[in-house]
């Protein structure tokens, strides 16, 4: 009888945690107000986007794809969906926001705090800012 008990309980626990995984991951990922006032110290610096490209090529295009959509090889076994970097919906995000998700992660995505130092994730914020997709109405 323990022992049912004991399986009951485990499988309750692991179905709320699961509950809230989904839950968590159908909701929009918003950083704090606090991030919109962090400030990037490599803003417009050019040689930024080129570092930035080469650390995106090696850990991101597997999931955000070769062109930021969000279509990476990865990316059909994901829940979430990866962030498609072109769209309106990250490029209006600011620097600092965009700083702190590669900083902290949601899961399917890793948080690269302890990955990439904080030039690196500057690096591949102005990278990101470079896939902005062009103005259509011009």
């Amino acid at each position: 009888m323990k022992v049912l008990l004991k399986t009951i309980i485990a499988v309750a626990g692991v179905c709320f945690l699961l509950s809230a995984v989904s839950i968590r991951q159908s909701t929009p990922w918003v950083a704090p107000a606090s991030a919109d006032t962090i400030q990037n110290p490599l803003s417009g610096n050019v040689a930024s986007v080129d570092s930035g490209k080469k650390l995106y090529n090696k850990f991101c295009v597997v999931c955000h794809g070769s062109k930021g959509m969000g279509d990476g090889i990865a990316a059909a076994g994901l829940n979430p969906k990866p962030a498609n970097h072109t769209s309106e919906a990250v490029q209006k995000q600011t620097d600092g926001a965009i700083f702190w998700k590669l900083t902290t992660g949601r899961p399917p995505m890793a948080g690269y705090a302890k990955t990439f130092n904080e030039t690196q994730r500057w690096q591949l914020v102005n990278y990101m800012r470079a896939l902005k997709a062009p103005d259509k109405s011009k």
